[in-house]
């Protein structure tokens, strides 16, 4: 169990990130037509994995457009960005913002996700989403890096998630 902070609140998630070295674990999200995106969808492709409470939040809205931005450059390089919101909510939002650089994708179905990956909040006012987090992952799925985000309304570190990806 990891424990950040919200608004300066201590809250705990349901574990911890994937170890870098380690293999990310399989998962099955729901993207925003509603088709599953499983792991073996991104094989060959560098990851980066933005996790979130919602996308309906400033700090989430934010980092969903600036890894929009900053990874449309980054070849062999997919975005997804991951919350329990509902797949229209993604396609609402990245819909309106022109958004078309990142694969958003929600654990609404199972909530297998998060608890495999240790980031939904076990308590707090936020209990039941998932913590700010970043993983990202070479080709082969490998974890390169990761970022527990240690107060949930401040954003990730992008510099050091974009200089994992370029370094794969």
């Amino acid at each position: 169990m990891a424990q950040v902070t919200f608004h300066e609140k201590p809250v705990h998630t349901t574990g911890n990130l994937p170890a870098v070295g380690s293999k990310i674990p399989d998962f099955r999200l729901t993207k925003q037509d509603l088709s599953d995106l499983k792991a073996a969808n991104l094989s060959g492709k560098k990851v980066v994995f933005n996790i979130f409470p919602s996308i309906d939040t400033p700090t989430c809205a934010t980092s969903v457009r600036k890894f929009n931005a900053q990874a449309a450059s980054l070849p062999n390089t997919v975005v997804v960005c991951v919350s329990s919101d509902l797949p229209f909510a993604h396609k609402r939002f990245c819909g309106a913002e022109g958004l078309t650089n990142v694969v958003t994708a929600s654990d609404f179905k199972d909530k297998k996700f998060g608890a495999d990956w240790g980031v939904y909040f076990t308590d707090g006012p936020l209990q039941g989403l998932m913590s700010r987090a970043v993983v990202v992952a070479d080709a082969s799925g490998k974890v390169l890096y990761t970022e527990q985000v240690p107060e949930v309304v401040n954003e990730p570190n992008y510099d050091k998630a974009l200089a994992a990806v370029k370094s794969a």
